[in-house]
């Protein structure tokens, strides 16, 4: 069972804090299963952006997975805007870290295209 998206982004946010980073959330979107979105600024120029794994890589039961996004940071905004225009129920998290860490567990995270 996966959880409401409320209640991952706060206990997501938790734990960056909870590392000496700073969060916040940039778009607030559906409670209950809206797909989220984080964005890790490092500085002014620098920044990465993950989404929600594609569906075929979850197993069945299996909370979830993201997949780091590979764009310049100047794109990231953008690709979010366009993302809303596809999807209005999606949750933009954002996370300021220098250290560019992303607060994922291994498992979490999707290698694959």
């Amino acid at each position: 069972m996966r959880l409401k998206s409320s209640l991952w982004v706060s206990a997501y946010l938790r734990r960056a804090m909870l590392s000496g980073a700073f969060g916040a959330v940039a778009r607030h979107g559906d409670d209950d299963a809206g797909a989220v979105f984080v964005k890790i600024v490092i500085d002014n120029n620098n920044a990465c952006l993950f989404g929600p794994a594609p569906v075929y890589a979850l197993e069945p039961g299996e909370g979830r997975k993201w997949r780091r996004l590979t764009m310049a940071a100047d794109e990231i905004d953008g690709f979010l805007i366009r993302e809303h225009g596809f999807d209005p129920d999606l949750w933009v998290v954002e996370i300021e870290d220098r250290e560019g860490r992303d607060f994922f567990t291994e498992t979490e995270i999707y290698e694959g295209e």
